[in-house]
C-alpha cells in the first residue's frame, strides 16, 4: 500500500467515528468501532473500559518503545452548527463533522501509521492507543491505561498542530478561592462585606508575575473566571466564592504556584486537582531534532491534552488547525491527512530514538 491508500482507510475510518456520537463518557460505540477496525487489519485489540490500544506484533522488550496516541471522544456540539455535526460530508476535499479536527484526523492517520512501521523492522517498538474521556480528563481514560502499558520511552499525541511539533504544553489548575466576611443589614454600619474583602485577592490574581517565562509558553496565567457571593440585596454577604483557572508552565509543578498564590492571598485557597501537569520534551530530543530537520518548526501549545497525563516524554503532532476545535462546522481536509501520513513516515520510519 502507498500513501494514499493508507490515507483512504483512515477516511473511511474517520468517516464512520463522526457518524458516531461519542461525547466524552459516551463513547462505547466509538470504541466498538475502533476495536473492530484493528482488529480487521489483523491485529490484537485491548480493551479497558472505553480505550483501545494495540501494541506492535514484534515487541522487544529491550527496544525503546514509542506511544501513538489520540483520543476519540469529542465535546458536544455548539449551537451554531448550521450543518448536521454527525453527517460525514466531504465537500471539494474537505471533511466536515464534530471530531473531524480534533482529533480524528490523528486518530486515524497514527493508526495507518502504527499498520506501515509495524510492517517491517525498526529499532523500537509502538504501541497504539485510543484514549477516551480526554476532553473532559476523565478517570477512566488515559490514566486507567498507562499502567497496563510496557515502559514507555516517548509518545506522540495526534491533537492538531498543522504538523508542526508542540514541545510544551501548558498545565492546568482549578482552584476554589473563598473570602468570609460577615453578615448584617444593608442599610446599617454593621457587618464585613466578603465582596470587598475579596477584592485585595482578586486584584493580586490580575496583577501578580510569576518570574519564570518559558521560552514556548511564556508565563503562568490566572484568570478570575466566576464569582458568587449574597443572598439578597439587603443582607451583607458574609462569603464570596470564586474559581480561578490556572495555566501553569513547565518551569514550575502545579504544587508550587499553588503553594505561592495561597501565600500571597487572605482568602481560602483549595485545588480541584494537582493532576494536570505542564509537559515538555527537550528539544535535543532526537525525533524533535528530526522534526526540525524537515522543516518543521518546534513551538509551545496552550491547550491542555493527554499528555499532561504522561510521566515521560512527549509532544503534539497532528493534522488539522487547533483554531478549529471546539468550534462550528469543524472540519478537516482531505490532503491534511495525506500529508500527515507521510511525514510521520519520514520522521520514523527507520528512526533511532536513543
Amino acid at each position: 500500500m502507498d500513501t494514499r491508500e493508507y490515507t483512504t482507510e483512515a477516511v473511511s475510518l474517520l468517516r464512520k467515528l463522526i457518524a458516531t456520537p461519542s461525547t466524552s463518557r459516551n463513547e462505547t460505540q466509538a470504541a466498538d468501532i475502533m476495536q473492530s477496525c484493528i482488529e480487521s487489519y489483523g491485529l490484537k485489540a485491548h480493551r479497558l473500559r472505553n480505550n483501545i490500544w494495540t501494541i506492535d506484533p514484534n515487541y522487544t522488550p529491550s527496544r525503546p518503545t514509542i506511544l501513538l496516541n489520540a483520543h476519540i471522544d469529542t465535546v458536544k456540539p455548539v449551537s451554531s452548527w448550521t450543518r448536521d455535526p454527525f453527517s460525514p460530508d466531504i465537500e471539494d476535499g474537505t471533511l466536515y463533522g464534530l471530531g473531524s479536527n480534533d482529533c480524528g484526523g490523528g486518530l486515524c492517520s497514527l493508526l495507518q501509521m502504527f499498520r506501515l512501521l509495524t510492517a517491517k523492522p525498526q529499532s523500537y517498538n509502538l504501541i497504539y492507543l485510543a484514549s477516551a474521556e480526554e476532553e473532559v480528563s476523565g478517570k477512566d481514560g488515559i490514566s486507567l491505561v498507562l499502567p497496563e502499558l510496557p515502559h514507555i520511552d516517548v509518545a506522540i499525541v495526534g491533537e492538531p498542530t498543522g504538523m508542526q511539533p508542540a514541545i510544551a504544553e501548558k498545565g492546568l489548575m482549578v482552584l476554589d478561592m473563598t473570602a468570609h466576611g460577615k453578615s448584617g443589614h444593608a442599610a446599617r454600619k454593621e457587618g464585613i462585606n466578603a465582596i470587598y474583602e475579596a477584592l485585595p485577592d482578586i486584584e493580586w490574581v490580575r496583577d501578580y508575575k510569576f518570574p519564570k517565562v518559558s521560552k514556548y509558553l511564556g508565563p503562568v496565567k490566572m484568570t478570575v473566571t466566576v464569582i458568587n457571593a449574597g443572598t439578597q440585596h439587603n443582607v451583607i454577604p458574609d462569603e464570596c466564592r470564586m474559581l480561578i483557572d490556572v495555566r501553569t508552565n513547565e518551569l514550575y509543578t502545579n504544587h508550587e504556584v499553588f503553594d505561592t498564590i495561597k501565600s500571597h492571598v487572605h482568602s481560602d485557597v483549595s485545588a480541584h486537582s494537582f493532576r494536570l501537569q505542564s509537559s515538555r520534551i527537550d528539544p535535543g530530543h532526537p525525533l524533535v531534532r528530526h522534526c526540525i530537520a524537515m522543516g518543521m518548526t518546534p513551538y509551545g501549545s496552550p491547550t491542555l491534552s493527554d499528555q499532561a497525563l504522561m510521566q515521560f516524554p512527549s509532544f503534539k503532532l497532528g493534522p488539522g488547525e487547533s483554531s478549529r476545535s471546539h468550534s462550528a462546522d469543524e472540519f478537516i481536509r482531505l490532503s491534511e491527512i495525506e500529508d500527515a501520513i507521510d511525514k510521520y513516515t519520514k520522521l520514523l520510519d527507520g528512526a533511532v530514538i536513543k
